[in-house]
């Protein structure tokens, strides 16, 4: 194993908050004199089959522990999915019924191992240790933490003033998460920032059942594309690690310049001491930021997919956007315009063939310019395109679709 000082440095690299650093200063210095590595806990609900690049600032940071020689512990909560984090929701979040929970699971499991190493990592189900749980035990578990304490948290105390209903099983969610951290006998457990209430829930249940408490380590939730809101699918931000090559290559040298740097902190395999370096060289002009944001597109399209799968990524958006080509595997699709119309407007259009995840998405792409049909950028939202006709649409710098229309008259 490294040093402390040497391990501190990396496992600080993008880290939000750790509560508290001298007690992971002891905690590592007692696993590297005793040699017993750390057990390091990071849980996922499976509330939706597809993990981003949102998704995975947690897990690059599990990756650093594991090279740093330590157990690291992915838990798929099963069990809690089917109550629903209410981190940061303004109302109760409905419940995954256990087939959609079981379905989305397994998708995880394949996930993850693009990013952890599959014979270094615990693959873990909180069901294991919940199902079996009586009803008193679950009671004597609630009797260990006060509704007081719930209500101090930011969105529960939000609701509360504001009279928004909380249910009861939502009180449960932070404790069964905390009694995670108990089962498995965890010595650092991470989230991200809003997860921070229900992390420090699970140092309390830790010293309830007499256990030292993990250490606390949150990190930043991931800007999408947009650069202003979390990454998200709904909002359309998104890089997929399951998307092709091509699309999460474009899709990563669309980003700001700002942007970039954020990713290369959060995401990329890159030293602190290159990290820094790095910025001074774009701040002298040493670097030219396009040359920058093409190494980490390669990096991250290559961990997802291989070496050679993001060189040709990268070869193919040289052609594209550099010397004016066009992909050669453009996707062809047929959408039907409404009954008894002759065409489609431009916003339905791009929800159709799924371009655009809403038509309020959709006419904001437009608004900004970023739709062209047949090479002429759109700017009317209410003009019809007529059917029984293929246009050539793209969306962006990046993303391009034939697209027939058709209709009955």
């Amino acid at each position: 194993m490294q040093s402390v000082s040497d391990q501190l440095a990396r496992i600080k690299k993008g880290v939000q908050e750790i509560i508290r650093e001298e007690e992971l200063t002891e905690k590592l210095a007692k696993s590297l004199a005793g040699g017993a590595p750390l057990r390091v806990k990071a849980g996922f609900d499976p509330t939706a089959p597809d993990l981003h690049l949102g998704h995975t600032v947690l897990l690059h940071k599990l990756k650093t522990f594991q090279d740093l020689g330590h157990q690291v512990i992915f838990l798929i909560g099963d069990f809690t999915g089917l109550i629903g984090d209410p981190s940061g929701k303004s109302e109760t979040r409905p419940p995954l019924t256990e087939e959609e929970v079981k379905a989305n699971a397994v998708t995880y499991e394949r996930q993850i191992f693009k990013v952890l190493d599959p014979e270094k990592t615990v693959v873990d189900f909180n069901s294991r240790w919940m199902k079996p749980m009586r009803a008193q035990d679950l009671i004597r578990l609630a009797a260990r933490h006060t509704v007081a304490r719930m209500l101090e948290r930011d969105d529960f105390h939000k609701r509360y003033v504001s009279q928004t209903p909380i249910s009861i099983h939502e009180f449960l969610y932070p404790l069964i998460q905390a009694y995670d951290s108990v089962a498995l006998q965890a010595d650092v457990e991470l989230g991200g920032t809003d997860q921070k209430f229900n992390l420090l829930v699970g140092r309390d249940i830790q010293r309830e059942y007499g256990q030292a408490p993990q250490v606390v380590i949150t990190l930043p939730l991931l800007e999408g594309l947009d650069g202003v809101q979390k990454m998200s699918k709904s909002l359309g931000n998104y890089v997929g690690i399951d998307e092709p090559p091509q699309a999460m290559f474009g899709k990563l040298m669309s980003i700001s310049d700002v942007l970039m740097l954020r990713y290369y902190e959060l995401l990329s395999d890159i030293t602190p001491t290159a990290l820094a370096q790095l910025r001074q060289d774009l701040e002298s002009g040493a670097r030219h930021p396009r040359d920058a944001k093409e190494a980490l597109a390669v990096e991250l399209v290559a961990r997802y997919h291989g070496a050679g799968a993001a060189r040709e990524a990268a070869a193919e958006f040289a052609r594209i956007f550099r010397e004016g080509g066009l992909p050669d595997d453009i996707e062809e699709v047929t959408v039907a315009a409404a009954s008894g119309a002759s065409g489609l407007a431009p916003p339905r259009l791009l929800v159709a063939a799924r371009l655009a995840p809403s038509t309020s998405e959709a006419r904001r792409l437009i608004t900004q310019g970023g739709v062209q049909v047949d090479g002429h950028k759109v700017t009317d939202l209410e003009l019809e395109l007529p059917g029984n006709r293929t246009y050539l649409v793209q969306v962006g710098k990046r993303r391009f679709k034939r697209i027939t229309i058709t209709a009955d008259n």
